[in-house]
């Protein structure tokens, strides 16, 4: 494959289910495991590690911002010495059910509002940074945003994602919604494959612009997300 797919998961809670983890998990090659502050808890959590292993999946932190009721989705404003306790407590306990299994953490990657958050804001990349500094793994996030800026200044491994289920706008920005649209797989297959050939993804202005990356995201919660994942699986096996 040219890209490694990774996917957003684990988000189920309590009696409330959340994707098809056991039915994607077969399609790719790095899992983001959320951490209970957005979705998951502890049973879901060790629950998706051990699927992860039993597939040979590679697993890293998926912590967000506190807002279980929101999924993750709303910005609030954080002093950030608070958000990086936040991201510690969240990475630690994921941390824990990963060295119960005998399993690495692989890498870390910001979830939902506070992604975007820290796409634009130095302050907010850098707050990430200082819990990731506890943990010393690699930073998943967007290609020429704050992500790649901060976080490789900080000497940390950047690995560039790209989104098959997302829209981009004009600026290049992602366009996030607190629940994912549906998404034809044929298309979100095609349209990764248009960024291995050309490095460049259509935006909703109906413009071009650069993409790179070395992974491909799918979320567990867009409709059809096991589609979607099988699909892109086939897609980059047989090659651009």
């Amino acid at each position: 494959m040219a890209l490694a797919i990774n996917c957003d998961m684990g988000e189920s809670f309590g009696l409330y289910k959340m994707g098809d983890d056991a039915g994607i998990m077969p399609y790719i090659t790095i899992a983001n495991i959320a951490c209970g502050f957005h979705g998951s808890d502890p049973t879901v959590m060790h629950k998706t590690v051990r699927l992860a292993k039993a597939n040979g999946v590679k697993v890293g932190a998926h912590p967000s911002l506190p807002d279980l009721q929101g999924f993750g989705r709303r910005e609030m404003k954080m002093d950030p010495k608070e958000l990086t306790d936040c991201l510690i407590y969240q990475v630690g306990a994921l941390k824990a059910f990963l060295d119960a299994e005998g399993m690495p953490l692989n890498h870390i990657k910001p979830h939902g509002a506070l992604y975007g958050m820290a796409a634009r804001s130095e302050e907010i990349a850098g707050a990430i940074c200082d819990a990731a500094d506890v943990f010393g793994v690699a930073l998943l996030g967007m290609a020429g945003t704050k992500h790649e800026e901060v976080y490789t200044k900080r000497g940390f491994r950047f690995i560039p994602e790209f989104y098959a289920d997302l829209d981009y706008d004009g600026d290049g920005n992602l366009i996030l919604s607190r629940v994912h649209a549906a998404v034809d797989p044929v298309q979100a297959a095609a349209r990764v494959l248009r960024v291995i050939r050309e490095q460049v993804v259509r935006t909703t202005t109906g413009r071009d612009i650069a993409v790179r990356a070395t992974t491909v995201c799918v979320h567990s919660d867009t409709p059809a997300a096991v589609a979607i994942a099988g699909e892109l699986a086939r897609a980059l096996r047989q090659g651009p």
